[in-house]
């Protein structure tokens, strides 16, 4: 009996544990020890057991919880999520845009956000392969727009598949806005819901000189099935506050790699 209740107790306090990382993008082990009122070494034995299950993942001094994306949310569903956010996010991106660029807008809903603040800079060339992008430049009536053919995904209003790819190639553009499910600060990667638009994106990252993720703090405590490159080729990540407890404990390379709006 003793040990069954052992048990039960342990269960409970790493439900409540659960509980915790789940309302947050990231809490650290002690926070997470003044919370549940126990040691360090049993916060730590807690999150080692909760890791191995699968059920979060730790980082350096603390934990985040796991939601691994297999299918996004539809897009009218994510464009009221955190859109203050985005907005912000969008703003700080529309910053680092000189006249003359030539950008490549990925399709999502924080990078909408960014084509309607560049819409009016007649000098810039924009190319995507959103189609609520392409529809909100075009209605701008923007001096210079490309739009990849290929085969529609409603997942995110993009184009994908091999003749994306293929138009993606022809060309050379001076800065990517890429959209991502997941920004695995641990294991220094960004990743997206399907294998199909994680190519696209490896193709976009190809032809970009410079490469600037945009992500709200959500995306920092998810991981996604499909990886789309190492964070080695991304120059810039823009996010939110929300991040800045999580980014604090991430490597001084990556660190320095994170803009917050």
């Amino acid at each position: 009996m003793p040990g069954g209740k052992a048990i039960s107790l342990t269960s409970k306090r790493q439900a409540r544990l659960l509980e915790r990382l789940q309302a947050r993008t990231y809490a650290d082990t002690q926070d997470l020890q003044t919370y549940l009122g126990v040691s360090e070494a049993t916060i730590r034995r807690d999150l080692v057991d909760l890791e191995a299950r699968g059920l979060i993942r730790r980082t350096h001094g603390g934990a985040l919880p796991i939601g691994q994306v297999v299918q996004e949310y539809s897009n009218a569903e994510r464009m009221v999520q955190n859109s203050a956010e985005k907005l912000r996010i969008a703003k700080i991106a529309a910053e680092l845009v000189q006249d003359g660029d030539v950008v490549f807008i990925d399709a999502g809903t924080t990078t909408l956000q960014l084509a309607r603040q560049l819409s009016h800079r007649a000098s810039l060339t924009f190319v995507t392969n959103g189609i609520d992008i392409a529809s909100c430049l075009s209605a701008a009536d923007v001096r210079s727009l490309y739009v990849t053919g290929g085969e529609y995904c409603n997942m995110n209003h993009s184009m994908i598949g091999p003749i994306a790819t293929e138009a993606i190639s022809r060309f050379n553009v001076d800065k990517l806005f890429l959209s991502v499910s997941s920004v695995d600060l641990g294991r220094a990667r960004i990743n997206v819901a399907t294998p199909d638009v994680a190519a696209v994106q490896r193709e976009m990252i190809g032809i970009a000189q410079k490469v600037i993720v945009l992500a709200d703090h959500s995306k920092f405590s998810k991981s996604a099935m499909s990886v789309i490159s190492s964070l080695d080729d991304v120059d810039l990540i823009i996010t939110d506050a929300g991040t800045r407890q999580l980014a604090s404990a991430a490597p001084e390379s990556l660190q320095k790699k994170i803009v917050f709006a």
